[in-house]
């Protein structure tokens, strides 16, 4: 019996220091620096179970066994604090580090950026290329609501999601700008100021230019004259996608609420999304007695008080675009 009973303490302390060994391993393995040589940017699906997620990061070389991973995390407390998405992870993170950061939720920022002038089909049109955005957008906005900016999102997010910030966004704007606007404008409604802006946007990709372009647009709406906007032109000619191609004289005569060669005042409505420059010059546009404006050759305009003076600028525009055809 006594030789028994020392046998089976034997046993025991053997397991124990087995046991032991074991734990330790686990520990060090789970605490180690990984092989990974540089950092990595990993996708974690909906639903991934922890197993599962040992396996990804294994592959990966952060984790020499998913087994070590799934009893590191339970031991932690983390197996059921650990998030899907797109994780940043370090050279040499530890597979004990990798689960602290899926635990924190701190997802890759991703980014993309909507220049201004675009209709709202364009942005669509783009959203829909943008890596890590998913779903469809089954009704594209009106031109004009959208706020072209640069919007951070994570993996996974939806198109629609971005659509719906850009739309808010723009509220928000107008929110704030429209009751700091100008006294005694011609606009009567935030939609004129869109609408308006969305013209300034097209005519002039000069940040210094658009308070001068706006400020020409409102003496014309004031003294009642045709706005005479080429970009609202391209619009009436073709609505649903982007005119690419040259106006034309038929094009200038062309019948549309839209062409302000035709109709007096402002089209019923945007024909771009603006940026939140066009929008603030059109509800403080420069003082000027200036009427006309032509492009000058070097990418701007200029501008005149006269028609004789526009005329010569036409005139001279006109010289530079022959010389430069030949």
């Amino acid at each position: 019996m006594r030789r028994f009973l020392l046998l089976l303490g034997m046993l025991c302390i053997t397991a124990a220091f087995a046991i032991g060994g074991v734990a330790v391993y686990v520990y060090i393995a789970y605490t180690s620096p990984s092989r990974l040589a540089q950092g990595i940017d990993i996708v974690i699906p909906q639903g991934t179970g922890v197993r599962q997620i040992g396996a990804i990061l294994s592959r990966q070389k952060i984790v020499s066994d998913p087994l070590i991973f799934l009893v590191g995390v339970r031991a932690a407390g983390l197996d059921h604090a650990l998030q899907a998405g797109e994780y940043h992870f370090p050279a040499r993170v530890s597979p004990r580090q990798a689960a602290e950061i899926l635990a924190s939720g701190e997802t890759v920022k991703r980014f993309v950026t909507i220049p201004e002038g675009l209709r709202s089909i364009e942005i669509v049109d783009r959203l829909d290329r943008v890596d890590g955005l998913v779903g469809t957008i089954d009704t594209v906005p009106d031109d004009g609501t959208l706020l072209p900016e640069t919007y951070q999102f994570s993996y996974g997010d939806s198109k629609k999601s971005i659509l719906d910030r850009m739309q808010a966004a723009q509220a928000d704007l107008l929110d704030r700008l429209w009751p700091q606007r100008a006294p005694d404008l011609p606009i009567d409604t935030r939609q004129q100021a869109l609408t308006l802006a969305s013209i300034v946007e097209r005519e002039t990709g000069i940040a210094a230019e658009r308070a001068r372009v706006a400020g020409v647009f409102v003496n014309r709406l004031r003294k009642n004259m045709r706005l005479q906007s080429d970009p609202t032109v391209a619009y009436a000619v073709s609505p649903n996608v982007p005119l690419n191609r040259a106006l034309t004289r038929a094009d200038l005569k062309y019948e549309s609420p839209y062409n302000t060669y035709v109709v007096n005042g402002l089209p019923p409505a945007p024909i771009t999304n603006p940026g939140r420059e066009a929008i603030y010059a059109v509800l403080h546009p420069a003082a000027t007695d200036e009427v006309y404006f032509v492009a000058d050759g070097t990418g701007g305009h200029a501008f005149a008080r006269t028609l004789d003076e526009h005329n010569r600028n036409v005139a001279r525009w006109r010289k530079l675009r022959a010389q430069s055809a030949d």
